[in-house]
């Protein structure tokens, strides 16, 4: 849930149109511009909405954009947890979780830019929505699960696991960028969650399927 900084305002039809614009506007300009480079007043004027009304709903910048990102999040959770619903073989489980991630920054790629090469890490990580902890806590129930049944690697800390999916997920994005977008990001799951798999998996399940 959005604490009151983050509330947006009633959604009926002119003030839908107003999140929209805003919205768009927010993906156009950070995931071409430096964030320190952008005010306000220029996101106000390029949506062409009041800069009084956003600052009364969100009070700064920063404010603005992380609001934003935790809803564009939200949705990405979303999605995670419907694709999960059924799902008992936990290999397969990651890989989904794996490809949704990919699949889904790569459809909108000015989000996972703003997240992943535009936004101070610094400021975000003060943020309450850099913790997304509905996500967070969804996939360390799954790695738990993991370690639990001794197929992942238990030694190692949960959370390690999961910066180490989170983090090449997060650089393949970047190289992806860097590279030009020639291919599709989502196309290489299989081969770049088998590279994954095999750094968390316990090396006698590894022997197991060998």
């Amino acid at each position: 849930m959005l604490d009151s900084r983050h509330q947006l305002i009633p959604e009926n039809t002119k003030q839908m149109d107003f999140h929209e614009r805003l919205g768009n506007t927010i993906l156009e300009v950070f995931s071409q511009s430096d964030f320190h480079a952008v005010g306000i007043r220029d996101i106000a004027q390029k949506a062409g909405v009041s800069f009084a009304t956003i600052y009364k709903h969100y009070g700064n910048k920063e404010h603005l954009v992380f609001a934003f990102v935790d809803i564009w999040m939200g949705r990405l959770t979303d999605r995670i947890i419907d694709h999960l619903q059924g799902m008992a073989d936990l290999k397969e489980k990651l890989r989904k979780i794996f490809w949704l991630q990919l699949e889904y920054y790569e459809r909108h790629s000015d989000f996972a830019k703003i997240i992943f090469m535009t936004l101070p890490m610094k400021t975000w990580m003060t943020d309450e929505s850099f913790e997304q902890r509905r996500m967070f806590n969804l996939l360390m129930d799954v790695l738990r699960q993991g370690q639990e049944e001794d197929i992942l690697n238990a030694n190692v800390d949960t959370r390690i696991l999961l910066d180490f999916i989170l983090g090449f997920v997060q650089r393949s994005f970047i190289m992806w960028v860097q590279r030009g977008q020639k291919d599709s990001l989502a196309e290489q799951t299989d081969i770049m969650f088998e590279m994954v798999w095999r750094g968390i998996v316990t090396p006698e399940s590894l022997k197991a399927v060998s």
